[in-house]
């Protein structure tokens, strides 16, 4: 689609071309979309398996509370609480529900009052529940997938780059806060421009990647950078900007390949 006040697409600067040309693919192709969520299962859960997720529930002691689900939704970040809000919303009385007002007095904290000793119980029956799977796709999607991979097209960054943001904002969510993943994003920018304002792709990508691992190093539980050097580095040398399979890559020491 030509540029606002563009007539046609010849007349647009090489930049304007390629956003636009950005904006018509990436993650949001189905197929790309269900690679991507393979990618960060494994960094996540040490599965390919993503939909086997659904159920997954523990408290991995980074200080988050429990961590559960497709995407890893923490009782002490707040997206946990939207959940089962939402969920209550789509199926009223539902298993989890009754847990809402202590998920509101740990939010922000790791504290699991008020949820054991049978949260994580009700939390895989509810799983099992198609309307519980599908509001953790929606969620998923509304508060992590659809931002990063809209505003890496924004930067005028194909799918490789769509997945840097997403797997980014996963781990680190979009708060205000140094590590946060609007903050990884101008630390990259202060070091390279992305393809919309004129810069080199894989120049930025590099520069966001080590954005990232400086974030990661200053958490002990995501000290681990593999999932960036071994994986999203290894693409970005590949200059596999379209995350085209086969793809193979090794996560906290496991090796993963998508054929």
């Amino acid at each position: 689609m030509p540029a606002a006040g563009v007539s046609a697409q010849a007349s647009m600067p090489d930049t304007q071309q390629r956003s636009a040309a950005v904006a018509a693919v990436g993650l949001d192709d189905p197929a790309k979309k269900e690679i991507a969520m393979k990618i960060v299962s494994s960094a996540e859960n040490s599965s390919l398996d993503w939909r086997a997720q659904f159920k997954y529930i523990e408290d991995i002691d980074d200080g988050r509370g429990y961590t559960a689900g497709i995407i890893g939704f923490c009782s002490g970040t707040h997206d946990m609480l939207e959940l089962v809000q939402e969920y209550t919303k789509r199926k009223p009385g539902n298993v989890l529900a009754k847990y809402l007002p202590a998920l509101e007095r740990v939010d922000g904290s790791d504290s699991h009052e008020g949820l054991d000793p049978n949260y994580t119980k009700d939390w895989k029956t509810a799983a099992k529940d198609k309307v519980f799977q599908d509001t953790q796709e929606s969620e998923r999607d509304r508060v992590y997938f659809n931002p990063a991979v809209n505003r890496a097209k924004q930067d005028g960054l194909r799918t490789l780059g769509q997945f840097a943001y997403y797997d980014a904002i996963v781990m680190h969510g979009d708060g205000g806060d140094a590590t946060s993943f609007s903050s990884i994003r101008k630390r990259a920018l202060a070091k390279a421009k992305p393809p919309a304002q004129g810069g080199d792709e894989t120049a930025y990508l590099n520069a966001f990647l080590d954005a990232r691992v400086w974030a990661m190093k200053q958490e002990e539980a995501h000290s681990d950078t593999s999932r960036v050097d071994t994986a999203q580095r290894v693409f970005l040398k590949n200059k596999n900007f379209d995350l085209n399979t086969p793809l193979s890559w090794k996560v906290y020491g496991d090796s993963f390949s998508i054929k």
